[in-house]
């Protein structure tokens, strides 16, 4: 057979081949969204987020219409404001997004379920694909949300569920604005949308509190920033009230961890009983804290907050997800003289140090 012939056969071949394969994988991946949990999870994520993108409309255009009403109008001029300050003044990426507006047809975006083991100060993860394992998980399908709440407490575990108004997709869509994001305060809305896009800007893989703790950072101060640039006195004074109260709870919740490690520690890991009852003396003791201490120097929490809120180690997990060690990323400000486009540098630049430094000691190990 001519080799022309004998190499025309061999395309043939692998054209046939790579034709199976990929009818094959598309069979799979038809199967994995449509009969497994995280499939049918991860197609209602994909459903919602299409819808929402699908609502888009550009802001600028919004906020000149002379149809929109004011106090939207208002609210989506705010965005569009923090938006640049925080492309111009803290070097953030944005890319497009929060800059298109999506009207929902709900109060609440998402529901948040997290979930921690009682006799220990662990998190329960679950993996989601190319981003890694999380310590919560976000449903737009608010009954699966209560029926996964459920069968964790029927489990063992402390669980904890709550409303979330906005969220990112970490660079992957241009995220826009939502509906139930504008409904928030001027202050809450600039530290959300700073907050979201340093999510953009830099996210590391697998750590969730460091991510979030340092977007708390970024929000607040960066919120403080934004009102004293616009010369708005009273919005600035709120903003420093609410990062005040982050300061003073993250201790709180820190302190409580501290306490709580400490009492397991005394106790083996097979004394279940005897160590959730060690750790309830210690709750006990957390919320005369909160509310002898630590309520009445709260600023910008409404009065009987501190009575009400659970305390159980999902709820300390997950409120130390967005408050861990903020006196860490205060210090940094500090040393960059307060700018915090600096402060934020310096911390992605230590982050990354300390991962490169990690890598080579596994090396070296290997």
């Amino acid at each position: 057979m001519p080799i022309r012939q004998r190499l025309h056969r061999y395309r043939t071949n692998w054209r046939r081949l790579l034709a199976r394969l990929g009818t094959a994988g598309a069979t799979l991946v038809v199967l994995f969204l449509g009969v497994t949990p995280m499939g049918c999870y991860i197609s209602r994520a994909a459903y919602e987020e299409a819808k929402i993108l699908a609502r888009r409309q550009p802001i600028e255009k919004l906020v000149a219409r002379d149809n929109t009403p004011p106090a939207l109008r208002a609210k989506l001029a705010l965005v569009l404001e923090a938006r640049q300050f925080a492309i111009d003044s803290l070097q953030l990426k944005a890319d497009e997004s929060f800059t298109t507006f999506s009207p929902l047809d709900r109060d609440t975006l998402v529901l948040v379920v997290s979930a921690a083991y009682r006799d220990r100060l662990e998190r329960k993860t679950w993996w989601f694909p190319v981003v890694g394992r999380f310590p919560y998980k976000g449903f737009f399908d608010f009954g699966e949300a209560q029926k996964t709440a459920e069968s964790l407490r029927d489990e063992g575990f402390d669980v904890t569920m709550g409303p979330s108004s906005a969220f990112s997709t970490l660079g992957w869509f241009n995220d826009p604005l939502v509906s139930t994001t504008v409904k928030a305060d001027s202050v809450t809305l600039v530290n959300t949308v700073l907050h979201e896009l340093l999510h953009t800007t830099f996210f590391a893989k697998g750590q969730v509190s460091f991510n979030e703790s340092f977007a708390t950072f970024v929000g607040g101060r960066g919120a403080e920033h934004f009102f004293r640039a616009r010369g708005d006195s009273l919005l600035l004074r709120r903003a420093q009230d609410d990062w005040h109260d982050d300061r003073l709870l993250g201790e709180f919740w820190e302190r409580t961890a501290t306490e709580i490690d400490s009492v397991f520690a005394t106790l083996p890991d097979t004394a279940s009983t005897a160590r959730i009852a060690a750790r309830d003396t210690v709750y006990a003791r957390a919320r005369r804290r909160l509310v002898d201490s630590i309520g009445p120097e709260l600023r910008t929490y409404p009065a009987g907050w501190v009575a009400k809120v659970p305390l159980n180690n999902a709820v300390l997990m997950a409120r130390r997800v967005y408050a861990e060690r903020l006196d860490r990323f205060d210090s940094v400000y500090a040393a960059a003289n307060g700018d915090v486009s600096e402060a934020i540098r310096r911390v992605i630049r230590a982050h990354r140090d300390s991962v490169r430094t990690a890598e080579k000691k596994e090396k070296r190990g290997n």
